[in-house]
């Protein structure tokens, strides 16, 4: 497709998005120029071998001819195979899969990077898992393949065909996972010192989007189900409490940031929530992280889009088939600044993006367009069939509605279970699933697993699954002290919060270790939690109590990884020297 041949409203749209290079070469020169230039042209350190290496590294003269000769012959026929399966029309390929294979294809003489060099140099321990076809496709931002940040050719052409499917007005490609499209809607949305109202168990990407752009958070505390020890979503309730709270001293959040789903499927009111924001012109900001697929089924609760929502970040390596760290970010109407985005865009993606992972985005897109109201079929159907089993064993718990009755729907494709009635933690439990019959949950917590239906789920890992549960009651202790240890908490962990300080201040002031035990009454210096699902217990700037303290001590006894504790071993905490 090409410029001249678009209808002429589209073609005036599709320049008013080129035009988003522009303004961003303007602001390079306004003031970065200098360090831009110093930076990327600042050449990479290589690393010395040690002398075992240097060793397996100097064989024969003969036996290395052959070894090259050998990995080139290598190269050659996978590029050869590549060839040979040409799809008999390149158009029928996503625009920018199909730019990828044909550039690919060349017989080129490459002078340009990786160093690997199209898979000639590629490392052997790796090409033994993988082959040589990822090293092929691994390529830089040659002109055929278009450039991230101005994009005019394939990745443009992707990104609109990705727009019109999610329903966005704009669609952008995430090489830095949905943490740094959050980071994105945040700072182009808040300015320093203006406040955003968000649930007190957002992701860590929102708290150091805060540090980033210098915005307070007005925070709302989420619903919480103590016998799961989950938290939900928020209701437009609180949403309309928080923003009449600011109007009271004087101040408008300059936007509002929900998590819908959570990482437990629970999703909010959107539609209510961005009515009632619109109405005092306030951006509303979904981490739909784990809902990209919702709305591609008569069964699933509707997507954020759907909702009203203004900015919507989405994992398309979640529950759709891009792969790792690859996501989306999408606006809608024109309440947030799209040239501000693109601008923070550049700021926080890298300069040499994988077009393995960009092309995977293409080709989510285009599988998921391809029958996008019945692709989810199968995976439905495996959900409901496993969780009906599931209920019928004694001593399971399934998560429903029941336990978040003000909330509208949780994600057919979660299934979160608890195991209290057995004696068993989520981590206990866990381990005897994994160990004993090789199935692989997604989420581990104090009471609970939780399990990811998608669109490669089969059913025999389901039947597995199923089958692993049934054996759960014979391998517990029937001990009732995690029974006890559940009744005993009644609130969650970051229920009391008392902000001394504002992410961005506490994240730049002086500090010091103390001991845990001297550490309480402080103003915490690091951002603290249980990872996965990423939500933080301590965060900068919050004054440490003795309820967060005891619910990390007891996680971490329990199995969880906690992440962002300089010490590991929670013997010690940083504060802020305040």
């Amino acid at each position: 497709m090409t410029l001249s041949s678009l209808p002429t409203k589209q073609k005036d749209e599709t320049k008013r998005r080129m035009s988003c290079s522009t303004l961003l070469n303007q602001s390079l020169q306004l003031g970065f120029a200098k360090k831009w230039t110093s930076v990327s042209l600042r050449p990479r350190t290589s690393t010395c071998c040690t002398c075992q290496e240097r060793s397996t590294l100097e064989p024969k003269k003969k036996r290395d001819r052959e070894s090259r000769g050998e990995k080139n012959r290598s190269v050659t026929e996978d590029k050869s195979l590549i060839s040979r399966s040409r799809i008999s029309q390149q158009d029928s390929l996503p625009p920018l899969v199909g730019a990828l294979k044909a550039s690919a294809e060349k017989n080129a003489a490459s002078f340009h990077f990786p160093g690997h060099n199209r898979g000639r140099a590629a490392p052997s321990s790796l090409t033994q898992l993988i082959g040589f076809r990822p090293f092929i496709h691994d390529l830089p931002e040659l002109p055929e393949l278009d450039n991230l940040f101005s994009p005019e050719g394939p990745i443009l052409e992707a990104q609109m065909q990705a727009a019109k499917l999610f329903g966005s007005s704009e669609t952008w490609f995430l090489v830095g996972g949905t943490t740094c499209g959050i980071q994105a809607a945040i700072m182009a949305t808040c300015s320093p010192g203006e406040h955003i109202v968000l649930p007190r168990n957002s992701h860590i990407s929102a708290i150091s989007a805060m540090v980033l752009s210098g915005a307070i958070p007005k925070y709302i505390m989420p619903g919480y189900d103590c016998k799961w020890d989950i938290a939900g979503g928020v209701t437009p309730s609180q949403v309309g409490k928080a923003i009449k709270e600011l109007e009271m001293d004087g101040k408008k959040p300059a936007a509002v940031f929900i998590t819908s789903p959570t990482y437990h499927g629970i999703c909010s009111n959107l539609s209510e929530i961005s009515q009632l924001c619109h109405a005092y012109g306030i951006p509303v900001i979904v981490d739909e992280a784990h809902g990209a697929h919702l709305g591609f089924h008569p069964q699933m609760p509707h997507s954020a889009l759907k909702q009203g929502a203004d900015v919507v970040v989405q994992s398309t390596h979640k529950v759709l088939c891009s792969l790792t760290q690859s996501s989306m970010l999408h606006m809608s109407g024109n309440i947030v600044d799209r040239d501000r985005i693109c601008r923070c865009l550049q700021t926080l993606q890298s300069t040499s993006p994988s077009y393995l992972l960009l092309a995977s985005l293409d080709a989510a897109r285009a599988q998921l367009g391809e029958n996008p109201g019945t692709v989810f079929n199968k995976a439905l159907e495996l959900a409901i069939e496993a969780s009906t089993l599931i209920k019928k064993i004694p001593g399971i718990s399934v998560l429903d509605l029941a336990s978040f009755n003000e909330f509208p729907a949780i994600d057919p494709l979660r299934l979160t279970l608890g195991f209290w009635s057995l004696g068993l933690s989520g981590y206990e439990a866990d381990d005897i699933l994994d160990r004993d019959h090789g199935v692989i949950s997604e989420l581990v917590g104090t009471q609970s697993i939780t399990f990811a239906i998608n669109l490669g789920t089969c059913r025999e890992h389901n039947q597995r699954l199923v089958s692993g549960l049934k054996k759960l009651p014979t391998s517990s202790s029937h001990s009732k002290t995690t029974e006890k240890r559940v009744e005993s908490r009644e609130h969650a962990p970051f229920n009391d919060i008392c902000i001394s300080l504002n992410p961005r201040d506490a994240f730049f002031a002086n500090k010091r270790r103390v001991s845990i035990r001297e550490s309480l009454g402080k103003v915490c210096g690091e951002l603290i939690c249980p990872y996965p699902p990423g939500i933080a217990v301590m965060i900068p700037g919050e004054i440490i109590t003795e309820r967060a303290l005891n619910y990390l001590l007891d996680v971490r006894r329990k199995g969880a990884v906690v992440t962002g504790a300089s010490d590991s071993h929670l013997s010690s905490i940083v504060i802020c020297d305040v």
